[in-house]
């Protein structure tokens, strides 16, 4: 089959999303499949992977960065840009393909095509762009969001986005949601969680769960060699955005209630996003790290903690840990429910709870077989978001349509 998938971005452009586009690209092809990708062109050439061809477009983002937040990774509005639409109605025209499986708000620069209605589309959802301005269902960046409300969204994007680019992008969600839901033939939320949180039932279409996914060769590669940055001996392992919407505060606070004398070295890697002026003793935070280096983190990890407060679509980095072997500590937020099973395969607390995640870290450090149990269990668990798994659902999905 031959297969247009649309992406905002491709690697080198480094994310979770870009690194699930990729590794689907390159299993659909493994599979036989002719597969091309369409992304924004960021002014660096797209990554060479064997079997996928790569397109970058040209767009308003590159040429105007003064209308998107961020410059460096141009903002695919949710309403068309002439220039991606013009790029991708000549790439349709040539390609030829027989579906498209769009990821994020580029697909609005697709659906203005005469392709778009005639072709099978599928739209990957991983999160809550659909319903949500900002994309994150947390409002005014605080708490948790109960959904969308016209005054609710104003304040919230406006606060986001700035008051002049907020509520134009507010009113282009509500505006192209029936567009997308007269159009896209079958929604795909990486989790039931997101589904629901963007009232796919309510909108009455048709959606399958087709969750993010983990490299099969992560269950069977051999010893992980240890990176030399790690502490020696054993230690706790945080990867991604360090920030409070990722529980590092309150994993921080849960840090410095534990006892110096016993309690282990704590890394953190990602982004900083919060004060990190005052550490406890025993913390180190890594700021850039290659995806190669996360895993032997994981890999080594006493415990791997993350303990999200916002509810996170589908984390890879949950799945990393669990395939990796790391004990965990989770919560229950977001698509995270779908993955773990507390005191099966993780310990799960409420989120923001300091308490809670001070006593669980120390029954994994404490109490002897129960991180084995976790983590055996973990990688049994695991086996569901496999890529080769996944990419049988969406195989699936894509005959159904063709």
């Amino acid at each position: 089959m031959r297969v247009l998938l649309l992406a905002q971005f491709y690697p080198p452009v480094i994310g979770g999303e870009e690194r699930h586009v990729r590794n689907l690209a390159v299993e659909l092809a493994g599979r036989g499949h002719d597969v091309h990708v369409a992304c924004l062109d960021v002014g660096r050439p797209p990554d060479a992977d064997p079997g996928v061809t790569v397109h970058a477009l040209p767009n308003v983002g590159v040429k105007v960065p003064a209308l998107y937040p961020t410059a460096d990774r141009p903002l695919a509005l949710p309403v068309p840009d002439p220039l991606v639409s013009r790029a991708l109605s000549r790439l349709v025209a040539s390609v030829r393909p027989e579906l498209v499986h769009a990821h994020n708000w580029i697909i609005n620069s697709y659906l203005p095509l005469a392709a778009a209605r005639r072709l099978p589309l599928v739209y990957s959802l991983h999160d809550y762009s659909h319903v949500c301005p900002t994309k994150r269902l947390m409002y005014l960046g605080d708490s948790p969001c109960s959904g969308p409300g016209l005054r609710k969204c104003f304040t919230c994007s406006s606060d986001w986005y700035g008051a002049a680019r907020g509520p134009v992008i507010q009113s282009m969600v509500r505006s192209g949601r029936p567009v997308r839901n007269r159009v896209v033939d079958v929604f795909a939320p990486v989790s039931t969680y997101v589904g629901l949180a963007n009232q796919l039932p309510e909108q009455g279409v048709r959606w399958q769960v087709v969750p993010n996914f983990v490299p099969d060769s992560l269950l069977s590669m051999g010893p992980v060699p240890r990176d030399p940055a790690l502490p020696d001996g054993d230690y706790l392992f945080f990867a991604g955005d360090v920030s409070g919407q990722k529980g590092a505060d309150t994993l921080l606070s849960a840090y410095a209630t534990l006892d110096p004398a016993t309690r282990l070295p704590l890394v953190l890697v990602g982004r900083p996003a919060m004060d990190l002026a005052s550490l406890p003793e025993g913390v180190r935070v890594e700021e850039k790290w290659e995806h190669d280096r996360v895993v032997s983190g994981f890999a080594h990890a006493r415990a791997a903690v993350l303990p999200s407060r916002w509810p996170d679509p589908c984390p890879t980095t949950v799945l990393e840990a669990m395939a990796l072997g790391a004990p965990l500590v989770t919560t229950h937020m977001g698509g995270i429910a779908d993955m773990v099973t507390d005191g099966d395969s993780a310990l799960v607390v409420p989120p923001g709870d300091v308490a809670a995640i001070a006593t669980a870290l120390t029954r994994i450090i404490s109490e002897t077989g129960l991180g084995d149990r976790l983590a055996t269990r973990a990688r049994a668990e695991v086996k569901r978001y496999l890529q080769s798994r996944v990419a049988a659902d969406l195989e699936e999905i894509y005959a159904s349509l063709v």
